[in-house]
């Protein structure tokens, strides 16, 4: 007795490129069971860049705290950038309050923005920073 084997039908090209976009999506999506990202918030800032956060605190307000996004002019020819009001959507620092976002390294204008950045409460001079984008947050 012989066994007859069957050669599956190839599937065209819109439906093989359909499956291959499906498992790429499901690999993709995160589990609903996930936990939201939380920052880390502490009261003082000991770490090495905090000093430097300062010095750009100190810039940023003898410019009276910009609150509109956008380049402004620093020391030595070169610029530094605000990204205006920062949310606070995952409700990290304290509630009530309204945040804005300032770059605490100036660079050339238009240049890419790295991860270190102050966030002010401007009623209260209050002033926090992140040196990991929102990760972490040090009050100064």
């Amino acid at each position: 007795m012989t066994l007859a084997l069957r050669t599956p039908a190839r599937l065209s090209w819109p439906l093989r490129a359909a499956l291959v976009l499906a498992m790429l999506l499901t690999a993709l999506v995160v589990p609903a069971t996930s936990e939201p990202a939380s920052a880390a918030v502490y009261s003082t800032c000991t770490i090495s860049r905090c000093a430097d956060a300062r010095t750009a605190r100190s810039g940023w307000s003898a410019k009276g705290f910009p609150t509109t996004s956008g380049w402004y002019s620093w020391s030595g020819g070169l610029y530094n950038y605000t990204g205006g009001q920062f949310f606070n959507r995952e409700g990290q620092l304290p509630a009530g309050a309204t945040y804005y976002e300032y770059d605490v390294y100036p660079r050339t204008k238009g240049a890419a923005r790295d991860a270190y950045r102050i966030v002010v409460n401007r009623a209260t001079g209050v002033t926090w920073f992140s040196p990991n984008h929102y990760t972490d947050f040090y009050r100064l």
